[in-house]
């Protein structure tokens, strides 16, 4: 059988990305197909692998300046010649589930959201995105999402058989696509990574790429008024903004490696998720190293976290509610064996077997 994979850009690593590496471990000799990459996170990260990408990746700034190119997204993911693949697997959040494909090539779609910017998010990223001229830019690019929604829309139907990444984007993908998946597998996480330590220092973790959705400012300034220690982990465009408010016990860590990550959850007090996410993988690479997690309870944390067993969770996405459960959170009430045990159901190894479990039997 030949399959091959797509994935919507390789220009960052996150969720996503792993998501990808993932099915890359499965099927070490498939091709992986994108519309732009940054080849040395390729190289980073997937060493050794065969990362076509797009005609985009020559145009002028990519891979740092895709997003001015959205207009030609479509065709890009387009453009792919699969007709000798037997199986098509694609990962998306954008347009890899536009990918087309002939009537003998199956194409399984592992959908991570809808497109937020043209679904949920469209009005916020009209607002907040870097767009040259914005008094004359602003309404191209109104017009370019209204023809990438019609496309979105109609490239949903694409896949034959479609994943959803957690019961919330199963939910959204029904509410925007009307189309109901398939399957419901939750992301995976790699547990033999990360370890127990009965050494816990007196720190609390928040990581993730720091973008404004991530809402890592709602932990800083949390932590700011009850003056505990936080380590931020990761990059991001809201760096800047992030460090003008942290006081003076927040450290920032900046990109750390798999092994330090793993150490710097072993010993946290715990992890704090502020954002709504769609699935979330860093709660459960917490709850692998037995630590719990104070997470908002919206969108695919509700799907990981148990309250009362391995975290809690804060009602409103506010600084005030935050604060409300770190006052009165009691980190020795948690068993970290029983922590890691569920972390367990999510385990990579079980993710692989349920996916090619589907890709046998679509394939057939």
């Amino acid at each position: 059988m030949k399959i091959a994979l797509v994935h919507d850009f390789f220009t960052q690593w996150g969720g996503g990305e792993r998501v990808l590496k993932t099915f890359s471990e499965i099927w070490p000799e498939a091709p992986i197909y994108v519309i732009a990459k940054d080849q040395k996170l390729v190289d980073e990260f997937l060493p050794g692998r065969t990362v076509i990408a797009s005609f985009l990746q020559n145009f002028p700034g990519v891979p740092k300046a895709f997003k001015y190119y959205l207009s030609f997204m479509p065709r890009a993911i387009e453009s792919f010649d699969l007709s000798k693949f037997d199986v098509v697997l694609s990962d998306s959040s954008a347009y890899a589930k536009g990918a087309i494909t002939s009537g003998k090539t199956k194409h399984i779609c592992y959908l991570h959201t809808p497109t937020r910017y043209l679904t949920s998010d469209k009005e916020e990223y009209l607002a907040d995105a870097p767009i040259p001229l914005p008094l004359i830019g602003r309404p191209i690019v109104k017009m370019i999402l209204r023809g990438l929604t019609k496309w979105d829309l109609a490239a949903s139907k694409r896949p034959d058989y479609l994943i959803a990444n957690s019961n919330y984007i199963a939910a959204r993908t029904e509410k925007y696509y009307q189309r109901t998946p398939d399957q419901v597998i939750f992301p995976p996480v790699d547990t033999k990574q990360f370890q127990i330590s009965k050494d816990i220092k007196d720190y609390w973790l928040v990581l993730g790429r720091n973008e404004p959705y991530k809402r890592t400012d709602i932990a800083i300034l949390a932590a700011n008024q009850l003056g505990l220690k936080l380590k931020v982990v990761g990059g991001g465009t809201k760096m800047s903004e992030l460090k003008a408010i942290a006081g003076p016990t927040i450290e920032f860590t900046g990109r750390v490696s798999d092994d330090e990550l793993a150490d710097l959850y072993s010993h946290a007090m715990g992890l704090i998720f502020p954002p709504k996410e769609d699935a979330g993988i860093t709660p459960l690479e917490a709850m692998a190293s037995g630590r719990p997690v104070i997470a908002y309870g919206e969108g695919g944390a509700l799907e990981s976290v148990v309250a009362g067993v391995t975290g809690e969770f804060f009602a409103e996405q506010t600084v005030e509610s935050l604060v409300a459960v770190l006052k009165n959170f009691d980190t020795t009430k948690y068993d970290p064996q029983k922590i890691r045990a569920h972390a367990m159901k999510f385990d990579a190894e079980e993710f692989k077997e349920k996916v090619k479990k589907i890709v046998e039997k679509i394939s057939r």
